[in-house]
C-alpha cells in the first residue's frame, strides 16, 4: 500500500483504466501485431501524391508504435504514432472504426503502444495522415512521458534512463542506429578485403597486448585470478602464426581507468592484422576506410567535431613524432638530444614533468603530448614512436631508437594505433623483460611476460601490419558528438547521492 501512495495522479489514473480495458475484451499489455510499413517509409512513398489521388487510393498501411501526441475531440481525434524510423499522424473517427473500437481508443494516453490499420489522406495543411480503419491497443504505459527530456539540465538523467532518451530525443535515436550502421560498414569493407572476423577470449591469464590498468576477476573452479582483456592483439597474432593471414575482431575491452567525456572503462575496439603487410598498408587501409564511412554512412567528407571543421577528402598528413616536436619547440630529438641526461635537461628547461621510469624515449613522447597533440586538427598520421613506449612494435631498421608505428590524430584526439609488428621472438622477450622492470619501478600499466605468445612467435609470425581502432571514438566523430556517453547505450555512471545500485 505504501508503494501505491507514491504514485502521481496521472499514474493512478492510468492504472484505473486497466479494468476498463478488460471490460472491453482488450488485454492491456499486448500481443503479437503484424505491420506492413514504417512511418517514414509511408511518408516518403505517398508524400507527393495529391489529395484527390489519395481519396481514390485503395492502399492500406498497417503501422505500430508509441503515441507521442494525442488530441481527443469527441467523435473524431488526431494522434501521432512514433516507430523506430519516425513519426506519422493518424486521424480516427467513430464512424470509421465503430463505437466499440473508438471506446478502446478513448482510453489511450500519450506513451501507449498501439497498432493502426488504415488508408491515407491529407489534412487541410497538407500533412500526410493515416485515416484509421482499426485501432489496436497493444501496451499500456503506466507512467506519463516527461514533457521535456532532451536538453535536461541534469544531462546524466538521459544516460541513466536511456529508454526515455530514445523515446524523446531524435538525436539519441539517430546515434543509436548510426552506431550499428558504422560497424556493419566496417565489417563489409574488411570482408571485401579478404579479412576474416574472429572472436577471442575476454578472460586472460596474462596482462598483455597494450599498456593499461586492468580489471581483475577470480575464476572459482580454477581458483585463479584472470584479467578482463585490455586488448586482443596477442591472441590475434597467434592466429596469423596459425596461417589465417588476415583477421580482425570488433569487441569489448576493459581498462580500469578514469571516466570522462572521452573514456569509458569498457569500450569497443577494432583490431586487425595483415600478414605480409606493414605500416604503410595500415595507413592506406585506414585512410580508405575513413573516407568510405564518410561517403557511404554519413554522406559527407566534411564533419564538425569538438569545435573543429574536419575535411576527410584531402590526403591525410604523415609526419614523425620527432619532426612535429621540432616544428613546435625547436628541440631536435633525432640529432641534438640523444642521451637520457640531455633529455632530462631539456625537459627541465621546458617544464616537462618526468617520472621515475622515464628514459630519452619517454621524454620525447612527453614533449609530443605537451606541445604537439593539441595542434593536430586535420587528419595526421604520427609515426616514429620511441622504442621505450612501444614494446610490441618492430624497430625502425634505419634508426633502432624508434619503432615502425603510427597513430592517427583528428581534432587533437587519437583514433588508432598501428604497427609493423614485431615478429622476432628474441627481441620480443627482451621487450617483455624491460616491461617487467618498469612494473617493478611502479608503472602499473606495464605488460607481463607472456610465454604462450613467445612460444607462438618461435614457430614464425609472417611480416605483419597491425592496427587497433577505438570504435566509440570513431562513432563520436562521425556522429559529431563530444561525449562518449552519447554513443554508448548504457555508459558506466557514477552513483548518485544515496544510489547504491
Amino acid at each position: 500500500m505504501a508503494e501505491i501512495e507514491k504514485l502521481t495522479d496521472q499514474e493512478l489514473a492510468r492504472r484505473a483504466k486497466l479494468p476498463r480495458y478488460e471490460e472491453l475484451g482488450v488485454y492491456p499489455f499486448g500481443h503479437k501485431f503484424e505491420r506492413n510499413a514504417f512511418s517514414t517509409d509511408v511518408i516518403e512513398k505517398y508524400k507527393d501524391i495529391s489529395e484527390e489521388d489519395l481519396l481514390n487510393c485503395t492502399d492500406e498501411v498497417i503501422v505500430a508504435g508509441r503515441i507521442r501526441l494525442l488530441r481527443k475531440m469527441g467523435k473524431a481525434s488526431f494522434f501521432n504514432v512514433q516507430d523506430k524510423k519516425g513519426i506519422i499522424q493518424c486521424y480516427i473517427k467513430m464512424d470509421d472504426v465503430g463505437e466499440k473500437n473508438y471506446s478502446v481508443f478513448k482510453l489511450a494516453d500519450v506513451g501507449d503502444i498501439v497498432g493502426i490499420r488504415g488508408g491515407l489522406m491529407k489534412t487541410r495543411t497538407g500533412e500526410l495522415t493515416i485515416r484509421v480503419k482499426e485501432f489496436t491497443h497493444l501496451t499500456k504505459s503506466l507512467k506519463p512521458l516527461p514533457e521535456k527530456f532532451h536538453g535536461l539540465t541534469d544531462v546524466e538523467e538521459r544516460y541513466r534512463k536511456r529508454y526515455l532518451d530514445l523515446i524523446m530525443n531524435d538525436d539519441a535515436r539517430r546515434i543509436a542506429f548510426l552506431r550499428p550502421a558504422i560497424i556493419r560498414a566496417i565489417q563489409h569493407f574488411l570482408d571485401n578485403k579478404d579479412f576474416v572476423e574472429v572472436e577471442t577470449s575476454i578472460l586472460q591469464p596474462i596482462l598483455g597486448g597494450a599498456s593499461a590498468r586492468p580489471f581483475v576477476t577470480h575464476h572459482n573452479a580454477l581458483d585463479k585470478d584472470f584479467y578482463l582483456r585490455i586488448a586482443t592483439e596477442l591472441s590475434l597474432k597467434k592466429l596469423l602464426v596459425g596461417g589465417m593471414e588476415r583477421v580482425y575482431e570488433i569487441g569489448r575491452q576493459f581498462r580500469n581507468e578514469g571516466i570522462d567525456i572521452t573514456h569509458n572503462p569498457e569500450f569497443t575496439s577494432l583490431e586487425l592484422y595483415q600478414a605480409y603487410g606493414d605500416l604503410g598498408d595500415m595507413a592506406n587501409l585506414t585512410e580508405e576506410m575513413f573516407r568510405m564511412l564518410a561517403e557511404k554512412v554519413v554522406h559527407s567528407y566534411k564533419l564538425h567535431w569538438l569545435g573543429h571543421d574536419i575535411d576527410l577528402e584531402p590526403k591525410f598528413r604523415r609526419a614523425t613524432m620527432a619532426e612535429l616536436v621540432k616544428e613546435k619547440t625547436g628541440v631536435d630529438f633525432v640529432n641534438d638530444i640523444v642521451t637520457d641526461e640531455q633529455a632530462f635537461e631539456v625537459a627541465k628547461k621546458f617544464n616537462v614533468e618526468i617520472e621515475k621510469h622515464f628514459t630519452w624515449g619517454h621524454v620525447l613522447n612527453a614533449f609530443f603530448e605537451n606541445f604537439v597533440e593539441e595542434t593536430l586538427i586535420q587528419p595526421t598520421f604520427v609515426s616514429g614512436h620511441p622504442l621505450a613506449i612501444t614494446p610490441l612494435a618492430r624497430k625502425d631498421e634505419k634508426d633502432p631508437r624508434f619503432t615502425q608505428r603510427f597513430e592517427l590524430f583528428i581534432a587533437c584526439k587519437e583514433f588508432c594505433n598501428a604497427y609493423t609488428e614485431l615478429n622476432d621472438p628474441i627481441d620480443q622477450k627482451e621487450r617483455f623483460l624491460a616491461q617487467l622492470k618498469e612494473k617493478e619501478l611502479g608503472n602499473q600499466e606495464a605488460s607481463e611476460l607472456d610465454n604462450s605468445f613467445l612460444d607462438a612467435l618461435e614457430y614464425g609470425l609472417p611480416p605483419t601490419g597491425g592496427i587497433g581502432y577505438g570504435i566509440d571514438r570513431m562513432i563520436m566523430f562521425f556522429a559529431e558528438v563530444d561525449s562518449i556517453r552519447e554513443v554508448l547505450l548504457f555508459p558506466t555512471m557514477k552513483d548518485r547521492g544515496g544510489d547504491k545500485k
